[in-house]
């Protein structure tokens, strides 16, 4: 039976807490087809915004307060993906109000705000998952699996981010069209305006939390930060818990298309795993050698956004552990906090 089909037939009943961009493009065409989850409310500040979401989807109830979403019986449990700086209150008050929460990465804006929530998941008992999709990508979990079974002791890795300038063209052939709110998006594009900050934390949430996936804790940090223009670049050093070095580069932008990726290498083996740009829907590549042998397994559940859904209905059902948790939420901000900190001297976690 597959992880699909051992979902209960009683679907987990969701509303969308914010409709913008990365809603529409990534969550709401996840949520139509994730199986064992039923969307019945959103939520906007912008009535516009929330009724056209609705319509475009099928979705009974559209509201313009979290109060209202909050106070509604029908909704059991919510999804964040409203602006980073809001997951930390709108998480409190979901929790507060006896929701159980999938939260967009960073989990918080600030590690106090994550330990807060950790307080708060530990006290209610309820479920709450980051949105860091990629753990849901079945590449990375079979290098998952691979690290752990036949690589043997891990020695060393390198780890990448690096979002390309030609991004913008293919997100304008991938995506579809996404209403927007004028006045919001200014807001927005002020806010981001803050390049350095905004993009380690929105970058470092993904590419820090897939290092720890697969390899484990992080026992210090060494950051470097070069600005070039408005483009980013950061070089970091990680001496993981295990004694196992290696680096993790962050760099907006490069020529080129965007490129995602981590080399570890083991006593026995060594693995490559290569992550496509999210909206194309596919599955990570992997290229894993051991006992002269190399294998590349075809991988072809590619939507990491609705398996990241799905495996959220299956905790919230089963009273299991989330993937990631709320501590994996505190463990990548606190990296992330590490590396802006850093400036060539050693920081231990």
């Amino acid at each position: 039976m597959s992880e699909r089909e051992a979902l209960v037939v009683e679907p987990l009943r969701l509303a969308l807490v914010g409709c913008g961009r990365i809603a529409q493009v990534a969550h709401l065409p996840a949520l139509e087809k994730a199986a064992g989850v039923e969307l019945v409310a959103v939520v906007d500040p912008s009535q516009e915004v929330a009724r056209a979401v609705a319509r475009r989807y099928g979705v009974p109830a559209a509201y313009t307060a979290q109060e209202q979403v909050l106070a509604d019986p029908a909704v059991e449990a919510v999804l964040v993906a409203a602006p980073d700086r809001f997951h930390y209150p709108i998480a409190a008050e979901a929790l507060t109000a006896g929701k159980h929460v999938l939260v967009e990465k960073p989990l918080a804006a600030t590690s106090a705000e994550a330990e807060a929530l950790v307080e708060l998941v530990d006290r209610t008992g309820l479920v709450l998952q980051v949105g860091a999709m990629k753990r849901h990508d079945q590449g990375l979990q079979y290098a998952r699996g691979f690290v752990a079974e036949r690589l043997g002791e891990v020695r060393s890795f390198n780890a990448w981010y690096r979002i390309g300038d030609l991004r913008p063209g293919i997100e304008a052939t991938l995506f579809p069209y996404v209403y927007a709110d004028q006045a919001a998006r200014e807001s927005e594009t002020a806010f981001k305006a803050d390049r350095q900050r905004y993009l380690l934390a929105t970058h470092g949430a993904h590419i820090f939390d897939t290092v720890r996936f697969l390899l484990g804790d992080v026992g210090s940090v060494i950051a470097r930060h070069r600005q070039h223009g408005r483009d980013q670049v950061w070089q970091v050093l990680l001496t993981m818990a295990s004694g196992a070095i290696g680096t993790v580069s962050i760099t907006v932008d490069v020529p080129g298309v965007p490129s995602e990726g981590i080399e570890v290498f083991g006593a026995s083996g060594s693995i490559r795993v290569d992550t496509p740009f999210p909206f194309y829907r596919q599955a990570s590549s992997v290229r894993a050698y051991a006992d002269g042998e190399t294998v590349m397994p075809e991988l072809t559940d590619g939507d990491a956004y609705e398996r990241q859904a799905e495996a959220f209905a299956r905790a919230v059902r089963e009273g299991s552990r989330p993937v990631p948790d709320v501590r994996d939420g505190l463990h990548a901000i606190r990296l992330i906090e590490a590396t802006a900190a850093a400036d060539g001297e050693e920081i231990t976690l």
